[in-house]
């Protein structure tokens, strides 16, 4: 299939949205105004980093390349408004292989009601690279840094962590809704989403914050696949260093968090209080009573650096 082959075919089947004015076709995508800031984040994916492309579902494949962005614009607290992909294929693939990826952020971005409105196709002789662009508008408490933690909030997060190599770093559930419902009930001081894994980006938050948080080991909720991975790690490190869990980690007053704790208004995704933010700069774990330095553990890319 050929370049404007492949276009047709997606303009095909790209549905027509009020906030949209001008969909993929045009030298560029209109849409419509929105009087508001806009949120903008960006991801790439590339097969032997992100995902095995010979082991992998294209279709799943988009799916993540969709959902990690619309997980950062509900790390910001951010309503999703459009999105656009530009995708390097490898020649040796068959055409195939661009609709499936299609397909699958097409079925994300429609789940989380983000259209895909345009991007770019092309190919080289190298692995598939796939790079989403999202942009989201502020959500009731207005976009949400990681800078807003004080000493003596609580440090909450959504789900389970640890073992996500086992499949769910591929099945991204972006925490979008669950970002906007939270608005609802509490004020949220900080937020992130733990891509890197929970101390790289806890510590990303106390660096911005310019504070520290101490964790209680005890109170992580870890993964089932955590208690699965066998590579001489504890579940409890598993849940501190895997990384794309994409859950939300975030920051209250404890007034909020007592409230959080009793009512539990995200019905079908639990939150956990882990920790507590403190004045001295620096991130700790505690355990059978005994007070730690805890390393910013988590996934890292290495820029300018020759593997040995």
């Amino acid at each position: 299939m050929a370049e404007f082959d492949f276009i047709r075919w997606l303009r095909q089947r790209t549905p027509s949205d009020a906030r949209v004015q001008v969909g993929p076709g045009d030298d560029a995508a209109v849409l419509a105004s929105i009087n508001a800031p806009l949120i903008v984040t960006t991801d790439m994916l590339m097969d032997g980093v992100d995902f095995l492309l010979a082991e992998v579902d294209p279709v799943r494949v988009g799916r993540k390349a969709m959902g990690v962005n619309l997980s950062d614009l509900a790390a910001m607290g951010a309503k999703p408004l459009a999105a656009v992909a530009s995708v390097a294929l490898p020649r040796s693939a068959d055409s195939s292989l661009a609709e499936q990826l299609h397909l699958g952020m097409t079925e994300m971005a429609t789940k989380y009601d983000c259209p895909l409105v345009g991007g770019d196709t092309n190919s080289w002789d190298k692995p598939l690279v796939i790079s989403v662009t999202a942009f989201g508008t502020p959500g009731p408490q207005g976009a949400i840094l990681r800078s807003g933690a004080k000493p003596g909030d609580w440090l909450f997060v959504t789900g389970s962590l640890g073992g996500s190599i086992l499949g769910r770093h591929l099945d991204v559930k972006p925490r979008v809704r669950e970002a906007l419902e939270l608005q609802r009930h509490v004020q949220l001081h900080a937020m992130i989403d733990i891509s890197d894994g929970l101390a790289a980006d806890v510590h990303h938050l106390v660096e911005e914050s310019g504070c520290g948080v101490v964790l209680e080991a005890d109170a992580i909720a870890i993964h089932a696949d955590a208690h699965r991975m066998n590579e001489g790690r504890s579940p409890l490190e598993h849940a501190l260093g895997d990384g794309e869990d994409f859950e939300l980690a975030f920051a209250v007053s404890p007034e909020d968090g007592e409230l959080l704790l009793t009512h539990q208004p995200l019905a079908a995704c639990p939150v956990t209080c882990i920790g507590t933010f403190v004045a001295e700069r620096g991130l700790w774990i505690q355990q059978h009573g005994q007070r730690r330095p805890l390393p910013p553990m988590g996934w890292v890319h290495l820029l300018g650096e020759n593997e040995p």
